[in-house]
């Protein structure tokens, strides 16, 4: 049953004075500076446990709570502020006769400002304390009086930021706090207030090991405005989750223009594929899929090998590194354009180079995200969300399953775990064809698996990277491709698909294209038919049993 506001007797107030203040904070930033102002401009200080010794020790006049409440800190300090002198000081309402009679008869002043950020619960938790310190930093009196003062924000001020001491003391000391600033300041603790509990409900259902609880609480805090979202009709910002995983969001821009939402989203896709490898790797992205994607020795021969699968398309795209991007590769870059650079750590001689490209954003992580780390992924649809674990699935070679009577080479099986790994972040149908290391064609997000084959046949066509067969080109017709180049070395190429044929023809498409080894998921009704093909063909496959759609 809803409660009925009682019809306003006067208009609500915009500036009110601030007489008397409750400060209670875990975090200390700020705070005498702020208890400074509050005194010079005459407010009465109260206070309790660390806050107000930090306050005396400052030489500041402090009343303890457990004195304005006749009531002294009981439970470990559990019990202190949980008292009717402090809730009714904080919610009652200053033009109501009822409010202020029964302040009267209880003796209850009223409690204008009130200063408060929570037990650092996130903290203790990611320091790994045990359960029972996990519990005992579950803040009750400090949400509770926030929420009091936040509902009550016509008449009292509510912080929770220290980032705000400053507006709050210069509104003081010029009169009192204006309305605009409370009801800012209240939604504010509404929202502080709920992700905490959010954090809460997350911890606790970590610790019970559910994935999906009844009841899904989200919790995000907003990095920056963008200028608009994925066109320019629309809007959109940037959050973050507070997981500190490190990547975009993190990571620390060092020059260029202000990132867009595209820019955001494909600097992840590339950043989250490149951190799959050990060795050194580059992926060059381009709405979200990848241009090329390479490993080598080194970071300059990898995105030479990368930029080599698709230059075309590589041209403004995203460039994503897994080891620092030293002076000779940040050479290399900039003699084509590209939006956003990231990499783990850039060198000051590659960072000089850079900045002649003032334009180029780029972006300094300091470390790789683990694709193994267990993590959830959020999806809105209509009316609700889809909420999954992330696809972190990693197939090794003590994974596969040959199945044809040819078995893969060694080199081949080197080959297939790369295209099968890089085939993870590439929109479905995904087809990879790949060659030591580094990707020759790509085909992605076709409706048909046999038309990302010959996609991925015909785009390495044209950059010579897959020689010309005496088939016709699948899409434009022999002689229309790049050329058969005899220095190309994708002679015995391997190729990856994201999920099972369905049917032979699209691993037909991949043997016309010179693909001798083949990697899939399987799990198709037709899977010895497919077999059969690769056997008649002489190809060696082998299955993962792990299929890898992204949409």
């Amino acid at each position: 049953m809803s409660v009925a506001a009682k019809p306003r007797t006067s208009p609500r107030p915009d500036r009110i004075e601030i007489k008397t203040a409750l400060l209670s904070v875990s975090d200390k930033t700020g705070l005498i500076d702020l208890a400074k102002a509050l005194q010079t401009a005459g407010v009465k200080l109260l206070s309790t446990g660390g806050t107000s010794k930090a306050i005396r020790d400052a030489g500041l006049d402090v009343t303890d709570v457990s004195e304005h409440t006749g009531f002294p800190e009981i439970m470990d300090g559990r019990v202190k502020t949980l008292h009717p002198k402090v809730h009714g000081g904080l919610l009652a309402r200053r033009d109501d006769a009822d409010h202020i009679e029964a302040m009267t008869e209880q003796n209850i002043g009223t409690i204008d400002l009130l200063v408060v950020n929570l037990y650092p619960f996130r903290e203790t938790v990611a320091k790994g304390a045990d359960y029972d310190n996990c519990v005992e930093n579950i803040d009750i009196g400090g949400p509770a009086m926030l929420r009091a003062a936040a509902k009550n924000h016509d008449f009292v001020t509510v912080v929770t930021d220290p980032s705000d001491y400053a507006t709050i003391a210069e509104e003081i000391a010029n009169g009192g706090t204006t309305f605009q600033t409370r009801q800012r300041l209240a939604a504010k603790t509404y929202a502080a207030t709920a992700s905490y509990d959010a954090a809460i409900s997350a911890w606790f259902a970590k610790e019970l090991d559910e994935s999906f609880p009844q009841t899904l609480s989200v919790s995000a805090t907003k990095i920056d405005t963008l200028r608009y979202g994925e066109n320019p009709h629309q809007q959109a910002a940037v959050y973050s989750d507070g997981s500190g995983r490190a990547g975009v969001v993190t990571a620390k821009q060092l020059q260029g223009k202000e990132l867009s939402y595209n820019n955001l989203n494909d600097t992840d896709a590339a950043f989250e594929l490149v951190s799959e490898f050990d060795t050194p790797a580059v992926a060059i992205i381009k709405h979200a899929n990848p241009c090329g994607v390479a490993t080598g020795s080194d970071m300059i021969s990898a995105y030479k090998d990368a930029l080599a699968c698709d230059p075309t398309s590589a041209f403004g795209g995203i460039i994503a590194l897994n080891r620092p991007l030293d002076g000779a590769t940040a050479e290399e870059i900039i003699k084509i354009f590209s939006e956003v650079i990231i990499a783990p750590e850039i060198s000051d001689e590659a960072k000089a180079i850079l900045a002649a490209k003032k334009n180029v954003r780029v972006l300094e992580t300091g470390g790789m995200a683990d694709p193994l780390a267990a993590r959830m992924t959020l999806k809105t649809i209509s009316g609700g969300w889809l909420l999954q674990t992330a696809d972190n699935g990693h197939i090794t070679e003590a994974d596969l399953k040959i199945v044809t009577k040819r078995k893969p080479t060694e080199q081949e099986l080197k080959d297939l775990l790369f295209a099968f790994r890089v085939c993870k972040h590439v929109k479905s149908n995904a087809i990879i064809y790949a060659k030591n290391g580094k990707t020759v064609g790509i085909g992605a997000g076709q409706m048909s698996r046999v038309d990302s084959s010959r996609i991925a046949a015909w785009k390495g066509r044209e950059t010579g990277l897959i020689p010309l067969q005496n088939t016709p080109s699948p899409l434009r017709g022999e002689g229309q491709g790049g050329g058969d180049n005899p220095n190309s070395d994708a002679q015995n190429m391997v190729v990856a698909s994201d999920a099972f044929f369905p049917f032979p023809d699209g691993l037909l498409a991949a043997a016309d294209a010179g693909a001798t080894a083949v990697i899939q998921p399987g799990g198709s009704i037709k899977d010895e038919d497919v077999i059969k093909a690769a056997d008649e063909r002489g190809l060696a496959m082998v299955l993962t049993g792990m299929r890898h759609f992204r949409h």
